[in-house]
């Protein structure tokens, strides 16, 4: 007779879990492994490795998982909803927990299991999940569980936007930076995990009680589960981490798996015969070249905008300097006085953008001769201040400046400049040379490079593969216009379909054009545009991403070949423009680079209630540069006049609140708790002395804060209300 086991597999957004149990229920084999959104080759060779270990049996089979229903329709096997997988494993082997939490890679559920089962789930953001973590790693250069070991070493944990990847990078790339430590900005990453988690989940139903921690995420990162212990304040006979708490729901779903024995060697078999669905109902896109000849036209007209390049060891005479600090990347240009190139350099900034521009300052001065002197420079990007006051660059220029000028070096009397970054996107409309109207993407990266190369490592495709296999796509999908979260389901249902890799990577080459043209720049007519198109930054290098911008503009359009440097090149420019004739630089150095070295550290200023926390650059020549604070205070250049100036705010702040209550020993009618919000502004003189003159003691809430936010964040009943009135849930908890 052959042995019984029972099999439970847990097909998920991005990971594929399988748990084979015997006869008293204990695990005999088990996987957890990245499908790439491959899930029948994944689950072939996982059973194939299970067949392996068990050999020839009888089993009983259930999957569960979000992408895991369409699948055992296919194959006669049962389908268990994640709930109950994970209600049915939890009630076997830990029946005392109150609330599950179990984080996936783009799924966040809470399962409170006390007075019934509910479950909350995450609905239209992945923010909070694994897929959120290893974006924010890759920011840190290092993956998740790297990521966790800087986290073991904080001293500060900065307020990094509790939402998806998009608002997390906002806040995470400026503290990059401007230097902050990357331990304290890895465990602020978690600590915004546990915020998004609690605050869009709970909903108004606290987590009380024993809480079960579940799901990869959970598992491998000691210190995310370290701070959802800490936020919820849960002592340690509070939390519950099972053994094997990653395949949690895959041991549910075997326990599940109750009827219809199977031969296990038959359903390997029908697991082989079974094709991918194709459900035929995709919109197709015009290919992005539909001959030959299309193609071949394409790439010779982008050739002629170019720009020269001079020798820079034989080259005698001024040079001049651009620096483009972005948000990922470092860009140096060197040019001569008729604008050719002499020294590139681009390269990523590793979080670093200080160090990153010394590397690449110390090249240059490797390759410059004696006869060649750099006599002015400028500094554009996201570390232009850091950059400007630490190398002692002669002038900092703001980035659309930069790139408007280079744009108009390339095409005279440009009128439209589009730039795609790296994580950002800005459109520049010009009128009669002056910059007419500038739009940014403010709360969405899905047009950015970044959207892309997510997708491509998804598909375990480089990205020159990507763009190669986009341009040879005879049938591109229409995958619309969403963010990054919201098209990997998309781009999962055109694989489900039939979708090639190569259909799906022109698609996706449309939807960033069509969201800069429909989002952010928010055309009705491409004629809106204009008749003189520049478009510049990293992401047109993609010739996919340039040719999808061409057909859906219904224009030729102007990339530079050096595209992806044109915010450098603009400063050099400007640089040129600025020079006057006469002035030494005050750019640092070849000796002085050699021997510069920067210390950074944090402090909170105390000058006044905001306290604001501060990230402090000393330099080796004792300069220091002080970024976070909201006013030159806290650097120190405020004038000694300026303290004698009356604080208004704390005078009006004492003049409210400043009421001596009640010793509640003597308040004969009790408490009474208000809230420092709404009316309360105007109004507590009033209600603090009608409360006292009936005989009750006032307690007020504490002024607003983040961790006064955090206090109440489970209460919230509704993700969607603004953040002003989150806060007032924490006040309420006086």
């Amino acid at each position: 007779m052959k042995k019984l086991f029972k099999i439970g597999i847990d097909i998920g957004s991005t990971t594929l879990k399988v748990v084979v149990l015997n006869e008293n229920k204990e695990i005999v084999f088990d996987v957890y492994r990245r499908h790439f959104a491959n899930i029948l080759g994944t689950l072939r060779a996982i059973l194939a490795e299970a067949y392996e270990a068990i050999g020839e049996a009888d089993v009983t089979i259930a999957i569960t998982g979000s992408a895991g229903m369409s699948l055992a329709e296919r194959l006669g096997v049962s389908f268990v909803q994640e709930v109950v997988a994970t209600t049915k494993i939890l009630k076997a082997n830990h029946p005392e927990v109150d609330v599950a939490i179990e984080l996936g890679g783009e799924d966040a559920k809470i399962v409170y299991l006390t007075n019934g089962v509910e479950q909350r789930m995450n609905g239209i953001c992945a923010g909070g999940t694994g897929s959120f973590i290893d974006q924010m790693a890759s920011l840190l250069q290092v993956d998740a569980k790297g990521l966790n070991e800087l986290a073991k070493h904080y001293d500060e944990i900065y307020p990094i936007a509790a939402r998806c990847g998009v608002f997390a990078k906002t806040d995470v790339q400026p503290l990059l930076n401007e230097g902050a430590s990357r331990e304290n900005i890895a465990v602020s990453i978690l600590q915004a995990v546990v915020v998004q988690t609690i605050s869009g989940l709970a909903c108004g139903r606290p987590i009380r009680g024993n809480v079960a921690f579940l799901g990869g995420p959970l598992y491998f990162l000691s210190e995310l589960r370290d701070r959802f212990i800490a936020t919820l304040n849960l002592s340690p006979e509070q939390v519950i981490f099972p053994d094997h708490s990653q395949l949690y729901i895959a041991m549910g779903a075997a326990l599940s798996a109750e009827v219809h024995v199977h031969s296990f060697e038959d359903f390997i078999q029908r697991v082989d015969n079974t094709k991918e669905s194709r459900a035929g109902d995709l919109v197709r896109l015009r290919p992005l070249f539909e001959t030959d000849a299309e193609r071949t036209d394409f790439m010779k007209r982008h050739k002629k905008n170019s720009i020269g390049f001079k020798d820079l060891v034989s080259y005698e005479g001024d040079c001049f300097l651009g620096i483009d600090a972005g948000s990922t990347t470092t860009k140096i240009i060197l040019t001569d006085a008729d604008g050719n190139l002499l020294f590139t350099h681009y390269g990523s900034n590793l979080g670093n953008p200080l160090a990153s521009t010394r590397v690449a300052l110390t090249e240059l001065y490797d390759h410059l001769p004696a006869t060649a002197q750099i006599v002015y420079s400028v500094v554009t990007g996201y570390g232009e201040s850091l950059l400007k006051e630490a190398l002692k660059v002669d002038m900092g220029e703001i980035e659309t400046i930069a790139h408007y000028k280079a744009a108009n070096h390339f095409l005279p009397n440009v009128d439209f400049i589009l730039d795609i970054g790296g994580q950002d996107m800005k459109c520049l409309k010009i009128k009669d040379g002056n910059i007419e109207s500038i739009m940014l993407n403010e709360a969405c990266s899905s047009g950015c490079g970044s959207f892309l190369d997510t997708f491509a490592k998804g598909m375990n495709l480089g990205i020159e593969d990507f763009v190669e296999a986009a341009l040879a796509s005879v049938g591109p999908v229409d995958l619309g216009t969403r963010c990054t979260v919201f098209m990997n389901s998309r781009v999962k249902q055109a694989q489900k379909e039939g979708a090639s890799v190569a259909d799906i990577a022109a698609g996706l080459s449309y939807s960033v054009v069509k969201n800069a043209l429909y989002k952010v720049i928010k055309i009705r007519d491409p004629k809106e545009l204009g008749e003189r198109v520049v478009v510049q930054g990293g992401t047109f290098y993609n010739d996919a991403v340039l040719r999808a911008f061409e057909l859906q503009a219904g224009c030729e359009v102007v990339r530079p070949n050096i595209a992806g440097m044109m915010g450098a090149y603009g400063a050099a420019l400007i640089a040129r423009e600025r020079y006057n004739g006469v002035s030494e630089s005050t750019l640092i150095k070849a000796d002085e680079l050699a021997a510069f070295e920067t210390k950074t550290s944090s402090a909170r200023c105390k000058l006044c209630a905001n306290n604001c926390l501060m990230t402090i650059h000393r330099f080796s020549d004792n300069r220091r540069f002080v970024s976070g604070n909201r006013c030159e205070r806290g650097a120190g250049k405020s004038k000694e006049a300026d303290a004698s100036l009356p604080n208004l705010a704390a005078y009006k702040a004492k003049r409210l609140f400043d009421y001596e209550a009640l010793d509640p020993a003597v308040a004969k009618r009790g408490t009474v708790g208000l809230p420092r919000v709404l009316n309360l502004f105007e109004d507590y003189p009033f209600w603090a002395t009608f409360f006292k003159e009936l005989g009750f003691s006032v307690v007020l809430s504490d002024e607003s804060s983040k961790k006064l936010y955090e206090k109440g964040m489970e209460t919230i009943p509704s993700e969607s209300v603004c953040y002003p009135a989150k806060l007032v849930h924490g006040h309420m908890w006086i």
